[in-house]
């Protein structure tokens, strides 16, 4: 039976850059990505509900599904190596080497290959029977650790963030920012907010996702208004999408600010933010959280083409001599 008792930690850090400094904007940063070396970002936070849930249920394990980039599977099989107990992954298409899928074997995680077909009808009634019979002792876990379990375990964010306020010093602040994948996330600062503070959703994914109907479903089985937050397109045109101007921006904010940016989650929110600036959508004076969410275990596949479209657009000083 599982017997997890672990407080991870993430610590709040001033983000300092140009373009904020001129805007008269603060932003501080929570950084979910150092809450632990491999358990990073806010899965861990998503999970947390299911392992409760698991153990009450006397299950000894968990079963959940992700693409072969999951930061999802990647922090459920890391978790499982760290605490000893079983966890099998269902992968999206055709069996393929990532590095994310090479530490999911290393972890432990027993792998399925459920081809593309077959992961898209992980929405169909009766998708889990199959799996339930075939892994009865294991808990399953929706995509990405969504739904209103996940959320409820994200609100614990707003205590971590306000026991380090006075460290930016801040007497208070205006609002959340941070990217949306499934939107769980975002719905558990909604909770936990109950109103009093606007969250600001920088979508990474396109609408056709379905992020706006998962959190209003959310909020709706919470029975809390479905109100408080909004949702920006920062999808660029599809998941994972990395353009020239992004892979610029990502490289020299870490440049400038010191915060290690991945190109589908974080590196899009910031952009997102620096475009809503630009155009007046943030007004002066406003201190807002930048959640990062991790997720820089996937930058590893994609960090070749990063560094060539950073390059691309970066001006080649003119011979002076």
């Amino acid at each position: 039976m599982l017997d997890i008792h672990w407080a991870p930690w993430a610590p709040l850090q001033p983000l300092a850059l140009g373009w904020l400094a001129t805007a008269g904007i603060e932003v501080g940063v929570l950084r979910l990505d150092l809450v632990d070396t491999l358990i990073s970002g806010n899965k861990w936070f998503k999970l947390a509900p299911h392992l409760a849930a698991a153990a009450r249920q006397g299950a000894r394990g968990l079963i959940s599904l992700g693409g072969p980039h999951s930061n999802h599977l990647h922090a459920l099989a890391a978790a499982g190596r760290r605490f000893s107990f079983p966890t099998v992954g269902l992968l999206r298409g055709e069996p393929r080497e990532t590095p994310t899928v090479r530490d999911l074997r290393d972890f432990g995680m027993r792998l399925h290959w459920l081809g593309y077909g077959g992961y898209r009808a992980r929405h169909q009634q009766g998708f889990w029977d199959a799996w339930r019979d075939r892994y009865a002792d294991l808990h399953p876990v929706a995509e990405g650790g969504g739904g209103l379990a996940g959320a409820q375990g994200c609100r614990v964010l707003r205590e971590m963030l306000l026991l380090q306020l006075r460290s930016l010093g801040w007497a208070d602040y205006h609002g959340w920012w941070l990217a949306a994948g499934t939107g769980t996330t975002l719905a558990g600062l909604v909770l936990a907010e109950a109103g009093a503070r606007p969250v600001h959703g920088a979508l990474a994914v396109p609408a056709s996702h379905g992020v706006a109907p998962r959190v209003r479903a959310i909020l709706a089985e919470a029975r809390v208004a479905d109100a408080g937050y909004r949702l920006l397109d920062a999808s660029r045109g599809g998941f994972a999408r990395l353009d020239a101007e992004l892979a610029r921006f990502i490289l020299a904010s870490e440049r400038e600010g010191g915060i290690p940016l991945d190109p589908v989650y974080t590196g899009k929110a910031l952009l997102a933010l620096r475009e809503q600036v630009a155009q007046g959508g943030i007004p002066r004076g406003s201190r807002l959280v930048f959640v990062h969410t991790g997720g820089l275990q996937g930058r590893r596949a994609m960090a070749e083409c990063l560094r060539e479209l950073g390059a691309r657009l970066t001006p080649i000083p003119r011979d002076r001599s």
